[in-house]
């Protein structure tokens, strides 16, 4: 993999942090590591690896570390040592008491040094784990800012953001394990030594089995990282499709296509699923081999041993000494491939791919004074093969400072590109671009924050109050700031949710004019504002006498009325440009453009020429009579200009939030989400797993108790008697104890795939049933968390969870029990120690959980925060923003650490106090075998003292798995959660479906109709009354915010009636489910959204029309030569909202979708916004021809598209105002005469 690319000079430059004033601020450091990853390394390695940064990075503090291990490990082998001596002291009668009290203390020094020691190594251990993550994450974040689009294609949003989750936790994991690849092999070859000392070569039989389960598995470690390969595909699959729905959730309510992607989700689903079994199957057999390999071992070395000679005894020195130095093989053994395996890790991989991704050259844009001119490119740009959109054969053309430019052509004819070339966002051929100064841009589609509307103008610079107000008055915002519940103080969701199309336009807008830049690229905005507000805009801001009068601006744009008034004209066809020159030459060349004006000015024109002087005059006055129209019933118009007024009354405003931020639940996790865990495993599983479990432990301590049997039987002439019988029933049980392990191991596998199954289906249900304003409400990022974090929980963390804490209780107890059985009197001790336990967990337990809670719910504004910016990246680059967003990042993923450090902590206190109970039940146990040592023999003290040397392992490990357990099981009630929300009504109801035909002729009626989105908000809509009558043609009117597009929210009932009733063909669409009515009515949505799949699937998901009927609906959507030139035709893969087909091109597949539909009743909500007039016109000819017999409802901007409807509905403040036939309102000189006199057709 070749990284050289990636460490190019310019990265110096892009990421240097000021490295000389190595501050103690907060921030520094973890800049600093981020920094420290992408410093581009000396000039000899071609091959930078990521491993070599990330070790000279974090190698020197890690080091400290391997001292603390090694120290560790020799420790350990002191436990068995000192049992060796005690043994035998309770053997020598002879021996005097101080030696017995000596050991005990001993065992007790050694133990707990070996706590101190080892806590001291995992906090360093996860000190740097958590920095490693912090590094990554702050890496990708620098990376996804100056990644090439192309390159932006081969990651999805969902893969990247896996990145930062998935995989840089991972790193994290890795810290703590990477010491075990030295640590492993040491304390294997130390155990060994030992058990040849102890037992001779008969070792040699135990050590080949263990040898043989090594193959084993490392096979299984393989196998199992191949599947998670294949769950990691099909997740991310998943979560890309998860968040595709959710960002076209609008769309696919509207056209009720819930259902068809739903499966979509849950094939993926049944593919991981899938994967999930086969390796659930693998853990119930590593499970086996894990607990039952110690036993093996035994069994067969001490088999050999006694068969070996009649004369080797089998005595509790021998035994006990041997089992403890087993255990401590145990671990080694099985962890090494596990390590071995993860280090080789796909998550380095992934990461190093995505970081050697190409960037952009900051050089392919010269920024700076030029002599001549202003912008000058000179290009040969063929694209990419991946690139559909092929730009500029040869391009060359010079703007003088200071002239404003329009750019016109067809849809898709690369207007959009030639910006894009400006911002440096394209690859670079050959020539060169240069640009004077600073850029503003505004996007054809805004991309607006998740913030309040004043930062998203301000973006970042400082607040100047006159600037401000001028900026908001010249975008025609103020009147907008009046309708929203806080001025510009409110909140804005995420994507701009709670803004119309055409206000979303004017903020980015007003974003672009604030930043006072040198130069000004717009594209198109003025399609998604309403004609006479476009005009506002344009006199105000964009023209010749607007706020940016004395800057360059290139305009694209589709309105011919404004290009008299540019300098210069560009015309572009297929990459080209065709034309150039100024309005007039233009029409003395008579070219191709003085064709397109032909085509679509006449009207216009002539009105537009008769004299400027008189048309301005007309406007001022009209720009006067509206500004007091806008509020006539409120007389707000005279002081709108103390900004007091534009941030509403201090005290409504911190009432009104939109987005919920992610909540922390508190308290102990309730029982019942335990049981409803335990419901969808189903509670046979459950009853039955807990059994197994049982015999297990029941097995596993009569064999030992056998084995303390075996050792005190009688030594006669230097043989032991029964070998035979004692060595038979010793297997047995152990071959017990494996079967109930498999047993217990599978059903707590299978019952976890069953309740993962269940759990996503339940939760993808709830949340498709949601309705609109919980989407509003919600950011995505909090729903694809719990896609993607909760869901992997459920999926591979409870089930593992669950069986070692099963596992470590049974532990704890049999060891308990042992130890009471050998010596009785314990008795008084032990109950105690419980208590302090306890104590200690349920404090600990408690601390744990919360700031487990907190860290996962200030996860969330990370990776929402991250999806923002891989949206706006082209934005952000523009204005040059990059810095900002940067910290803004890292304070992010601080206030993230900043709860997971003290989790770390509290780890540490918890473990040294639970060590300390454990390490006294050790005390104890042998110092009342050391009281009682006559009474006692010695194959019991063995059995006393060994199983108490484990008993600090399984409580350490019993409570981290309480606390695991109880923090991911909130998980689970995570996903329960959104089983409780409010949901939409039914999605069909059989008793009151309509008759498959309707509805047969068209006809609505709103009866006092009231609208409101929200309970404490005011209504929208105030009692409509109007028919329209079957196969009429209704256009709708009025000004951004009038309540358009919430009357087709009504009619679609994405938003119930707060009062009134809409009536269709006599039936009142309240009363039947949400799909017949949805199927039956069709929407071309304002945003043209597309899903990633083939453009089959785009048109139509339920497969139910032929090949024949979609091409049909293509041609007649104008589309057919554009997908005939596709090489895949109809299975075209379109990718992450569409990006690869033009805005225009977007808006016709919809266009395509409709006629495919064909149905009764056809909504237009200003579909036209994006495509030049051509295509508008074939559009609206389209929709004339196909839908002669349908009632069409048009929400238009462009007022000329509805001239020829039967009628004209105009609304102004929720309430219809006029409505009668085109040429009656003209007459009647009202809002509609005005609206027109606009846009010159009046």
């Amino acid at each position: 993999m070749c990284y050289n690319s990636y460490f190019r000079q310019p990265l110096n430059i892009l990421y240097s942090s000021k490295k000389q004033q190595k501050s103690s601020d907060s921030n520094g450091e973890v800049t600093e590591e981020a920094e420290a990853l992408i410093i581009k390394p000396s000039q000899r390695s071609s091959e930078a690896s990521l491993s070599k940064v990330l070790y000279k990075t974090f190698g020197p503090y890690f080091l400290m570390s391997f001292l603390f291990k090694a120290a560790h490990d020799l420790l350990m082998f002191a436990g068995p040592e000192i049992l060796k001596l005690l043994i035998n002291f309770v053997n020598n009668k002879s021996a005097p008491n101080w030696q017995g009290y000596f050991y005990t203390g001993l065992l007790f020094v050694c133990a707990c040094l070996q706590t101190l020691i080892l806590h001291q190594y995992f906090h360093i251990c996860f000190v740097t784990g958590m920095r490693l993550k912090t590094a990554i994450v702050g890496v990708i974040y620098r990376k996804a800012l100056v990644i090439t689009n192309s390159a932006r294609k081969t990651s999805t949003v969902g893969e990247i953001v896996n990145l930062m989750s998935v995989d840089a936790q991972r790193f994290m994991d890795l810290a703590t394990y990477i010491n075990m690849i030295w640590s492993a092999p040491l304390q294997v070859i130390l155990a060994l030594y030992l058990l040849w000392q102890n037992l001779g070569p008969s070792v040699l039989a135990g050590v080949a089995v263990m040898i043989l389960l090594v193959p084993v598995n490392a096979v299984m470690a393989m196998k199992t990282k191949t599947y998670q390969v294949a769950q990691m595909k099909s997740k991310d699959n998943r979560i890309k499709l998860m968040n595709e729905i959710l960002n076209g959730i609008k769309v696919l309510k509207l056209y009720a296509w819930e259902l068809a992607f739903r499966e979509k989700v849950l094939e993926i689903r049944q593919k991981e699923l899938k994967v999930l079994k086969k390796s659930a199957y693998l853990a119930a057999v590593g499970t086996f081999t894990w607990v039952c390999a110690p036993f093996l071992v035994a069994l067969s070395t001490f088999a050999v041993y006694v068969k070996m000679d009649e004369n080797n005894i089998l005595d509790a020195q021998k035994a006990f000494v041997s089992l403890a130095l087993f255990n401590i093989l145990r671990f080694p053994l099985n962890i090494l491939p596990m390590v071995i395996s993860s280090i080789a890790s796909v998550s380095l991989k992934r990461l190093r791919v995505f970081l050697s991704h190409e960037e952009l050259d900051p050089d392919s844009i010269i920024r700076g004074p030029i002599t001549n001119g202003e912008l000058f490119n000179n290009w040969d740009m063929p694209a990419s093969e991946a690139e559909l959109c092929a730009l500029h054969f040869s391009i060359n053309f010079t703007v003088p400072e200071g002239s404003l430019i329009a750019v016109v052509g067809q849809v898709g004819c690369g207007k959009s590109s030639l910006l894009s070339a400006l911002l440096g966002e394209m690859d670079k051929k050959e020539g060169y671009v240069v640009v004077k100064g600073s850029i503003a841009y505004v996007p054809q589609q805004a991309w607006i924050q998740n913030a309040t509307l004043e930062d998203n103008i301000i973006f970042g610079r400082e607040m100047n109050e006159s600037r401000y107000k001028r900026v908001i008055e010249a975008c025609a915002l103020l009147p907008d700031l009046e309708i929203l519940p806080m001025g510009d103080r409110t909140e804005i969701g995420e994507k701009g949710v709670n803004l119309s199309g055409g206000q979303k336009q004017r903020v980015s807008l007003a974003r672009a004019v604030y930043c006072n830049a040198d130069t000004y690229l717009f594209d198109d905005p003025l399609s998604a504002v309403d004609a006479h507000v476009g005009k506002h805009i344009f006199e105000k801001v964009i023209g010749p006498k607007g706020i940016l009068k004395n800057k360059t601006r290139v305009l694209v744009t589709h309105a011919v009325n404004y290009l008299p008034q540019m300098d210069t004209i560009l015309v572009m066809t297929d990459g080209e440009i065709s034309e150039m020159g100024s309005y007039q030459e233009l029409l003395k060349q008579d070219g191709a453009f003085a064709e397109f004006l032909r085509t679509y000015a006449n009207a216009e024109q002539n009105m537009e020429s008769s004299g400027n002087e008189k048309k301005i005059y007309v406007f001022l006055n009209r720009q006067l009579s509206n500004s007091s129209t806008y509020s006539r019933e409120t007389g707000k118009s005279q002081h709108q200009s103390s900004t007091a007024d534009l941030q509403k009354p201090l005290a409504e405003k911190n009432s009104w939030k939109l987005t919920e931020a992610d909540t922390a639940k508190t308290g102990r996790v309730k029982a019942t989400v335990y049981w409803e865990y335990m419901k969808a495993i189903g509670l046979y599983i459950s009853f039955l797993s807990i059994f197994l479990f049982m015999c297990n432990h029941i097995a596993s301590l009569a064999s030992n108790y056998w084995l303390s049997l075996w050792t005190d039987d009688p030594v006669v002439n230097g043989t032991q008697q029964y070998t035979n019988v004692r060595l038979g029933v010793y297997g047995a049980l152990g071959i017990s104890q494996g079967i109930a392990v498999f047993g217990y191991s599978m059903a707590v596998s299978i019952g976890g795939i069953f309740a993962s199954r269940h759990l996503h289906l339940d939760l993808l249900h709830n949340v498709l049933r949601s309705p609109m304003s919980f989407f509003e409400r919600t950011p995505s990022g909090n729903l694809v968390n719990r896609f993607s974090k909760e869901i992997d929980t459920i999926d591979s963390t409870i089930p593992p969870i669950i069986k070692m804490f099963m596992g470590s209780t049974f532990n704890v107890i049999g060891a308990c029990i042992i130890i009471l059985l050998a010596t009785p009197i314990a008795a008084v001790i032990i109950p105690p120690l419980g208590l302090v336990y306890l104590l200690v967990q349920r404090f600990y337990v408690a601390t744990s959980r919360q700031l487990k809670r907190l860290e996962s719910v200030s996860r969330s504004p990370v990776y929402s925060h991250f999806n923002e910016t891989l949206l706006g990246v082209s934005v952000i680059r523009a204005f040059e923003e990059q810095k900002r967003f940067i910290k803004q990042n890292d304070i992010k993923v601080d206030e993230n650490q900043k709860a997971y450090y003290p989790s770390i902590v509290a780890n540490r206190w918890l473990a040294v106090r639970l060590e300390f109970v454990g390490n006294c039940i050790v005390l104890f146990a042998a110092l009342f075998a050391v009281i009682a040592r006559n009474k006692l023999s010695p194959g019991l003290v063995g059995l006393s003292v060994s199983y108490s040397l484990q008993i600090t392992a399984y409580l350490n490990w019993l409570v981290r798995m309480t606390s695991d357990l109880e923090t991911n099981i909130v998980a689970v009630e995570r996903v329960k959660e959104y089983a409780e929300m409010e949901k939409e009504a039914e999605w069909s109801i059989e008793e009151a479906a309509p008759a498959n035909t309707w509805p047969e002729e068209g006809k609505v009626e709103f009866r006092g109709f009231g609208l409101r989105y929200r309970e404490d908000l005011d209504l929208v809509l105030k009692n409509i009354n109007i028919t329209i009558n079957g196969g009429e043609k209704i256009g709708i009117v009025g000004r951004t915010g009038a309540g358009k597009s919430s009357l087709t929210l009504g009619l679609f009932r994405i938003n119930e009636a707060a009062e009134g009733e809409i009536i269709i063909d006599g039936i009142n669409i309240a009363k039947i489910g949400l799909h017949d009515l949805r199927f039956k009515i069709t929407i071309i949505p304002q945003d043209p959204i597309l899903f990633s799949g083939s453009l089959r699937m785009n048109l139509d998901p339920f497969d139910q029309h032929s090949d024949e009927d979609i091409w049909r609906s293509l041609e007649l959507a104008h589309l057919k030569n554009f997908v005939s030139s596709l090489p895949d035709k109809l299975n075209h893969e379109c990718s992450e909202g569409g990006e690869n087909l033009s805005v225009g091109q977007r808006q016709l597949v919809c266009l395509a979708r409709a006629l495919l539909r064909k149905s009764k009743i056809l909504v237009l909500d200003e579909a036209t916004a994006a495509v030049d007039l051509e295509t508008d016109n074939l559009i609206q000819s389209t929709i004339k021809s196909q839908f002669e017999e349908c009632t069409v409802l048009t929400i238009a901007h462009r007022l000329n598209t509805i001239m020829d409807y039967t009628r004209v509905l105009v609304l102004d403040r929720g309430e219809v105002v006029e409505c009668d036939s085109p040429d009656n309102l003209l007459q009647a000189k009202g809002l509609f005469y005005s609206m027109a006199k606009d846009s010159g057709l009046a």
